[in-house]
């Protein structure tokens, strides 16, 4: 991008160029408060905020994205699409490329500095990313001939539990278009949702690449993964552990009743089949229910009577095998 059109992602967040992510994080989401189009009707200029603070969030929270553009500036989006600079052969769109690998970047400030001078020396030639038919950068260079399918671009989707069991259509701006995805049923952290034609252009040619939205699953108070399997904890009673019971169990589609078999042990899973999240080729996976035994605190004196009585009946003794431990 020109120097005029460079953004310091920075200043829009409002946060110094050594925020930690929990910052940035959370100046983003002040942001996106403030400025979101539902909050702000009709409003381009808090539509042009949200924009903003959105693709700047997008580039300062991957580790990867921010340190190519702490290093490189204005000029990040042509490191990033050469991730092998500067071990690759640049061309100067005559023909005659040069190899530089053995080139002397010292002289250079940053990478800023050696594409200014490149550039003047190659006149009025444009730069851009070349691209082969699958939209992955082959390197960046000057020429004249263009690639026939643009970059394909990522981006990260955020989803409570709910709208990834169920599936959902989310209005996303990504750059400054907005778009609607539907989300597929089923989605977890570590899916990926391709958006087909809303990647990057073709540097010459109007065929544009895919967008990938990478979904992360915001953290449940209740339900965790396993796996492709839902987890949860439920606490019982020590009489329900002893003697067994009947208990209600949240599942995603609701409450259902289970059975605890007497005698269960603090910590052991009991599975409930087919309760679990929306697998890929049909069907649900299971839920794995972990108990655990909760003593109360506090008891009344019925029940310390009771406690009592059965603490000098008690046959079982769990710590029996403990005198034979040896070193």
């Amino acid at each position: 991008m020109a120097g005029t059109d460079f953004k310091d992602y920075y200043s829009i967040l409002g946060v110094g160029r050594n925020a930690t992510d929990d910052e940035i994080k959370k100046s983003f989401r002040r942001l996106a408060r403030k400025y979101h189009p539902d909050m702000n009707p009709g409003d381009k200029k808090a539509e042009a905020q949200f924009k903003e603070a959105n693709e700047a969030y997008e580039v300062l929270s991957d580790p990867e994205k921010r340190k190519k553009y702490d290093q490189f500036g204005q000029y990040w989006k042509q490191a990033d699409q050469n991730p092998g600079w500067p071990g690759a052969s640049y061309s100067t769109g005559t023909g005659v490329g040069f190899d530089v690998n053995n080139f002397d970047f010292g002289r250079y400030a940053n990478f800023q500095d050696f594409v200014d001078e490149l550039l003047k020396e190659g006149g009025n030639r444009r730069a851009y990313s070349n691209t082969n038919t699958t939209g992955r950068s082959t390197g960046f260079g000057f020429d004249t001939s263009g690639g026939n399918k643009g970059l394909d671009k990522e981006a990260t989707l955020s989803l409570n539990f709910a709208d990834a069991f169920s599936g959902a259509q989310k209005s996303l701006i990504v750059g400054d278009e907005t778009l609607k995805v539907r989300i597929p049923a089923g989605a977890k952290t570590g899916s990926r949702v391709r958006v087909p034609g809303k990647g990057h252009t073709a540097a010459y040619g109007q065929q544009r690449g895919d967008l990938y939205l990478n979904i992360s699953l915001q953290p449940h108070s209740f339900f965790q993964f396993e796996g492709d399997n839902l987890v949860c904890e439920i606490p019982v009673t020590p009489d329900e552990a002893v003697l067994g019971a009947q208990v209600e169990v949240p599942t995603p589609d609701g409450m259902v009743t289970m059975n605890i078999p007497a005698g269960v042990r603090s910590g052991q899973s009991l599975r409930l089949r087919g309760k679990g999240w929306p697998l890929p080729k049909g069907g649900r996976s299971d839920q794995l229910v972990r108990v655990a035994i909760a003593t109360p605190k506090e008891i009344t004196a019925t029940e310390r009577e009771y406690y009592e009585k059965i603490r000098s009946s008690r046959s079982y003794n769990p710590r029996s095998h403990l005198s034979q431990i040896r070193l």
